[in-house]
């Protein structure tokens, strides 16, 4: 069994991969825990292969190799970008210098959409839109501050705006709590869209759009263009490294 792990600043998600192809996840408050991996991975089947892309800090990232060593005595192969990778160049100007959470999407949305040109959308904490062209180049891509600190920075960062919690719904907001809501989330969704195109008009192709993470049903229904909903895309991208080595 192939035991895959996303482990991200707020979420921890995993697919249990060989037979079928079974996808959990966990929140996390504060920092992982022996106790909290046990309790969510104590029925799983003890996996030969183990792999995982971080975006947590180190010593996090580390918490859950340990566990997974001490409990079943595999060590994880952990996802890093390279310069080429299964049909996907970078780009980067220092390309190991990327998110490995952003190169594994992009792994992901190449082998799922091979040959076509994909802006890879992945509303986590963070919001990043990345263009993959149709010779399966990583052309480049923006990071904006997801729905959560982008909310955060405007109850923290302003004198008058407290509100935590409102209406996202509309745009016709008439209460601050709802302003900050629907503020947020409609300019996320606008601000996919223009960048997307962007993309087009510097490459000159016509881009699928492909939306994953956390918040990406929330985002993904404001847009108004058609998006591929792709839950697992991380997940996805990463059994296709492991399957390949």
């Amino acid at each position: 069994m192939r035991l895959l792990i996303d482990l991200g600043n707020t979420r921890l998600k995993w697919a249990n991969a060989d037979p079928g192809w079974h996808v959990g996840a966990a929140a996390l408050h504060g920092r992982v825990t022996a106790e909290l991996l046990d309790e969510i991975w104590q029925a799983l089947p003890v996996p030969n292969v183990v792999a995982m892309v971080s975006v947590a800090d180190q010593p996090t990232s580390d918490a859950v190799a340990r566990w997974i060593h001490e409990r079943w005595r595999v060590e994880v192969r952990r996802a890093r970008p390279r310069s080429e990778q299964l049909g996907v160049t970078n780009c980067y100007r220092e390309p190991d210098t990327l998110g490995a959470d952003r190169w594994v999407a992009l792994i992901g949305a190449r082998g799922m959409l091979a040959n076509s040109s994909v802006c890879v959308v992945d509303c986590g904490t963070a919001v990043t839109v990345d263009a993959l062209t149709a010779r399966g180049e990583f052309a480049g891509g923006v990071i904006l501050p997801g729905l959560r600190l982008a909310r955060r920075s405007l109850t923290s960062g302003t004198a008058h705006i407290r509100a935590n919690e409102g209406d996202e719904l509309s745009c016709l907001a008439r209460t601050t709590g709802d302003a900050v809501a629907a503020g947020t989330l409609y300019g996320l969704a606008g601000a996919i869209e223009r960048v997307c195109e962007e993309f087009e008009r510097d490459l000159g192709e016509s881009m699928k759009l492909v939306i994953t993470g956390g918040d990406g049903d929330r985002i993904g229904a404001h847009l108004r263009r058609p998006a591929r909903r792709i839950p697992d895309l991380v997940l996805r991208g990463l059994d296709r490294i492991v399957q390949a080595q």
